[in-house]
């Protein structure tokens, strides 16, 4: 498909693109929608690393057999999830792995968005440093662990509300990925889901070479 970013996301972008809050109080599934073509931003001392996202997945919190906050469980390692919309809830997986997610909703619907691929942007040469085995760039952020890879977030990143962090936050550029041009489906690695496994809630931006594989 045609790159649809504009010029203006060559450079360094305002604060004021930042998203605000209203827009991570939609209904997960559509949040999920939204956040295709919005820019995530991670301050690395004075250097900023970006990437559009281009692949999410909804999850749909205590009635979603996938969901941490599955049947209403509240830990440590998920209290995150129950924070208000615009929170950053990242969790460390097989020993190895860490992903982020982008609370949805309100406080106490513990809901997310995880994001699962990225097409780089600013601070590419950082990110290769963190992604030695990467080749091209479209291998730097295709995929959830990849991406927390390349831009070093980690459990310390928990918890950051992504509406007033000075470090870590979403900007909105104008991007409109058509519906046309957006693929649904199954999400990735929850076959212990069930009935939930084949629910249409991952979403990505049709024939993006960043996207996951």
């Amino acid at each position: 498909m045609p790159d649809p970013r504009p010029r203006k996301l060559q450079i360094q972008s305002k604060m004021n693109n930042r998203i605000t809050r209203d827009v991570y109080h939609q209904e997960v599934v559509k949040l999920a929608r939204t956040l295709l073509g919005k820019v995530f931003v991670r301050m690395d001392g004075n250097t900023r690393l970006s990437g559009m996202i281009v692949e999410t997945e909804a999850y749909l919190g205590i009635p979603d057999k996938a969901a941490h906050t599955v049947g209403g469980r509240r830990t440590p390692r998920n209290e995150s999830m129950w924070q208000d919309g615009g929170t950053l809830y990242v969790y460390f997986t097989y020993g190895m792995h860490h992903c982020m997610n982008i609370v949805a909703e309100q406080a106490d619907e513990p809901v997310a968005v995880l994001i699962r691929a990225l097409e780089p942007m600013d601070g590419k040469e950082v990110m290769y440093t963190r992604r030695k085995v990467a080749k091209k760039d479209r291998d730097l952020c295709s995929g959830p662990a990849k991406l927390c890879q390349a831009l070093d977030i980690t459990r310390d990143q928990d918890g950051i509300d992504l509406v007033t962090d000075s470090k870590i936050w979403i900007e909105d550029h104008g991007i409109k990925i058509p519906g046309k041009n957006i693929a649904t489906g199954p999400r990735i690695g929850i076959q212990y889901a069930e009935e939930w496994a084949d629910k249409p809630y991952r979403f990505w931006v049709k024939d993006h070479p960043c996207v996951s594989k």
